[in-house]
């Protein structure tokens, strides 16, 4: 049998380059083509008033190891963290967990009012940094943009009127700075949601008073902000205005309604945005 060391030289190159071209391509699909976990509300001590929080341990221990099997592009977690504001094995315990995130996957965490406290001084908002990290901040992913806020600003800044200037005032200069080119999705996630169905609905406890509700929605509205994501509430709830979607996901922690503990997968292909919620005990077998 003859042998051909310049056809098989030949053929080798040409394996070398498609795969190479093949890995370029996935890489390329994976800028744009992605999906990303949204859990809510683990709040270690909830279920116990604070007494202990095995019941909140065993709940986000299964959401990392499912989130760890699934490989998503990032985790961001929607506040309340923990329970009672800065409690030293509430804060513990949520640390030890998310150290199980396998590295490769980002973890974004998110205040809520149980982090910060539900009418926070500037002190909460100084432990609450050297705790957890900035409070409002910016992360991207391929042609997404996520905008992290500190949503206790939005519902009750009474005490803290200065710290919550100065996060409209960095939030007005982000928009206005995105690069529309480069991010097709400018996604915003934070705490409380804006509204749970109706963006004129009136003020409870579960959303963002109307008095500062419609000035953010027009300034999402002006400058491409597509979806919002927020917790909260313990249950999901759905809304929209003429260009965004607002959107409340269940808890993995204690769930308050007919919806079981869970967290939201929600899937980016180019500007197509789905989402779904999963129950811990329902998961899917991959995703996107």
């Amino acid at each position: 049998m003859k042998r051909y060391p310049g056809l098989q030289l030949l053929f080798l190159l040409v394996l070398v380059s498609s795969l190479c071209v093949s890995a370029c391509s996935v890489r390329k699909r994976g800028d744009n083509t992605f999906s990303f976990i949204q859990m809510s509300d683990p709040q270690f001590g909830m279920s116990r008033h604070d007494s202990s929080f095995e019941y909140e341990t065993a709940h986000f221990e299964k959401a990392i190891s499912e989130a760890n099997r699934l490989k998503p592009a990032f985790v961001v977690v929607t506040g309340d963290l923990i329970n009672r504001p800065f409690d030293a094995p509430q804060m513990a315990e949520y640390k030890r967990i998310i150290k199980q995130l396998d590295p490769s996957i980002s973890l974004y965490n998110v205040p809520g009012n149980h982090d910060v406290g539900n009418v926070p001084v500037p002190n909460d908002i100084t432990k609450y940094r050297s705790s957890f990290g900035n409070e409002y901040y910016t992360f991207n992913y391929g042609n997404m943009l996520g905008i992290v806020l500190n949503s206790v600003y939005l519902h009750s800044p009474q005490n803290v009127p200065n710290e919550a200037k100065q996060q409209e005032d960095w939030l007005i200069k982000t928009l206005q700075n995105v690069d529309h080119k480069k991010y097709k999705n400018v996604f915003v996630f934070l705490h409380h949601p804006f509204f749970l169905q109706e963006e004129n609905e009136a003020d409870v406890y579960s959303n963002i008073p109307l008095v500062r509700r419609k000035k953010y929605l027009d300034l999402f509205a002006a400058h491409g902000v597509k979806y919002i994501f927020a917790g909260h509430y313990h249950r999901n709830a759905f809304g929209k205005t003429a260009k965004l979607d607002m959107v409340t996901t269940g808890p993995v922690g204690l769930a308050l309604g007919k919806d079981p503990s869970g967290f939201r997968i929600i899937s980016v292909s180019g500007t197509n945005v789905s989402h779904q919620y999963y129950a811990l005990d329902s998961m899917p077998t991959a995703i996107r």
